[in-house]
């Protein structure tokens, strides 16, 4: 298969004839993926449309060696986790290919890397190793090639400093950070970002009490001075983002695509509008699994967006339990 070329998908029928190729290819070639469909009845031979491929339970990253290739990888990414518990594992052979999804999806969305200064707001990702959103950080730091980008752990003196600096220089900058230490810097400080892009990645890590979107976005939005209030939406197992420039709604890049499945009967797929799992194609996960059923409950709006509703009860998805082998 030719990996990179995915990227170069411009309608949906590329769409679909890319994702019936890496079915093809992923149950042919992922021990993992292959005896999940087996046991599902489902082979090359009556998957004939996109909504006819098995999502892999997300949960089976914890548990399983998930691989369509019998090479090293060269690059391994693992989730983080209360002590104690069991971590996702994301082998990734070729690095390349990450960075090619999200430096591609960033100048779709947001346009030439290097127009930017980038300041990455991720204290609890930078104290472990291993992290994806790290990776992608230091990567959209470095391309920037600002004198000004960089991580700040927990500095945020110095980051109101740089940022009320960028803001007087007319310098459009993105601000990407955890959830917890965002909202320290918005109570922190009174800001008034014109020119600054906030992204918030989601996730208080144990750190302060979980809020709903609405509720933190107005509190950075107050604290910030800023009309809107961007996210990310990646994790561990995918090696593409979504993102929203406001108001929740996400939207892919084109290698990228949303389903929702039904919370009751995990093999059927919700109509548009209505609520339930987020099944995940992300073809740029070649070499491990493109077909990715993930905990996380949502709705699919008819333009392709779509909306982050919160996540299943449990940690272990009630819907997923019923398709682990």
């Amino acid at each position: 298969m030719d990996s990179h070329s995915l990227f170069s998908i411009s309608t949906s029928q590329e769409f679909k004839e890319h994702t019936l190729e890496t079915f093809r290819y992923q149950y042919a070639n992922n021990v993992v993926y292959h005896e999940f469909c087996s046991h599902l009845g489902k082979s090359p031979n009556n998957v004939l449309e996109v909504e006819d491929i098995p999502f892999l339970p997300i949960s089976f990253f914890k548990s399983k060696h998930i691989l369509t290739t019998k090479e090293i990888p060269e690059t391994l990414f693992t989730s983080s986790g209360t002590t104690g518990s069991i971590t996702s594992k994301h082998y990734v052979l070729d690095p390349k290919l990450y960075t090619d999804s999200f430096t591609k999806a960033f100048e779709l969305f947001y346009g030439n890397i290097k127009d930017y200064c980038i300041l990455a707001l991720l204290p609890s990702y930078l104290e472990r190793q291993g992290s994806s959103l790290i990776y992608m950080a230091d990567y959209l730091i470095k391309d920037s090639n600002h004198p000004k980008s960089g991580f700040y752990l927990n500095d945020l003196n110095k980051l109101e400093k740089t940022l009320v600096e960028l803001e007087k220089q007319g310098q459009k900058t993105l601000l990407i950070g955890v959830s917890f230490a965002l909202l320290d810097l918005a109570e922190k400080n009174s800001l008034q970002l014109n020119n600054t892009i906030v992204m918030e990645t989601g996730g208080m890590k144990g750190r302060r009490k979980e809020l709903i979107r609405e509720e933190l976005h107005k509190i950075l939005q107050n604290g910030l001075g800023l009309k809107n209030i961007h996210s990310e939406y990646g994790m561990t197992e995918l090696l593409s983002q979504a993102y929203s420039k406001g108001n929740g709604i996400f939207k892919t890049p084109p290698w990228m695509k949303v389903l929702i499945r039904d919370t009751e009967d995990p093999l059927s797929l919700q109509k548009n509008g209505k609520s339930g799992g987020i099944n995940i194609i992300d073809l740029a996960n070649q070499y491990s699994c493109s077909f990715i059923a993930t905990q996380d409950l949502g709705k699919l709006h008819a333009d392709g967006s779509f909306e982050i509703l919160g996540r299943f009860d449990h940690s272990d998805v009630r819907g997923c339990n019923l398709m682990v082998l």
